[in-house]
């Protein structure tokens, strides 16, 4: 896909990866709606980014947002759709491992109103997270909820074409979603990559680059990418 001149529809869109994401598909002359529940916090955004507000978890105000932006060509998705609990599975709060499942519902959501949408060679990315493959102690949840995206995504594939869909999969990321600052910051990322080929947490371009080459591949659909600095080696 030649992403010149295409429409995309970016959740997520405001912060983090999704910014990121809306950021590099502007800047390859992509007409870009990035959405999120609070679209303020993505600051000043260059030209070609339209900010929009939505809850991926509202049914109704999405099929509406969609009917708004339609046509498009590009759907892509990295909202959390609410809180995430960790920790330790039989201490958890099982209310709180069930709100995790909101990233699951608001994908399902995006996919189900929006790929009807879609151009005819489309192109779908949603972000799962390496936990789905490789847990650590404590991120059970986080396990779960990716492993049913990517299960989500494969299942659907052959369902949509010949749109296209993938998963992109990250690693420990630096994003804001971490609110620790300074020396707190730098030191919780190399604790946690320690035992990582790539000893860092990686940067949202990274991940972005990796959902543009899942856009771009016409001859990639159903697979996940993963971009987590050799965290399923360790």
């Amino acid at each position: 896909m030649d992403i010149a001149g295409k429409k995309a529809v970016v959740f997520g869109g405001t912060s983090g990866i999704g910014l990121a994401t809306a950021k590099q598909l502007a800047a390859q002359g992509a007409e870009v709606i990035a959405i999120s529940r609070n679209p303020d916090k993505a600051g000043d955004v260059p030209d070609g980014i339209t900010l929009k507000a939505c809850d991926v978890r509202d049914q109704q105000a999405l099929e509406q947002l969609f009917k708004e932006c339609a046509p498009f060509d590009i759907l892509v998705s990295s909202a959390t759709g609410g809180s995430r609990s960790a920790g330790p599975f039989l201490a958890m709060d099982m209310d709180g491992f069930q709100s995790s499942f909101d990233k699951l519902w608001g994908y399902a959501n995006i996919i189900r109103y929006g790929a009807g949408h879609l151009s005819e060679n489309g192109a779908i990315v949603i972000v799962s997270g390496t936990p789905a493959r490789n847990p650590k102690p404590g991120q059970i949840s986080l396990a779960a909820v990716g492993s049913a995206v990517e299960a989500l995504a494969r299942g659907i594939a052959n369902e949509i074409a010949p749109r296209r869909i993938n998963v992109v999969s990250p690693g420990f990321i630096d994003t804001p979603i971490v609110d620790l600052q300074g020396k707190e910051r730098e030191d919780l990322y190399k604790n946690i990559t320690a035992d990582h080929a790539v000893k860092r947490a990686g940067t949202p371009d990274e991940v972005a680059q990796a959902i543009l080459f899942a856009i771009q591949n016409d001859f990639v659909t159903g697979t996940t990418i993963d971009v987590d600095g050799g965290w399923l080696l360790a």
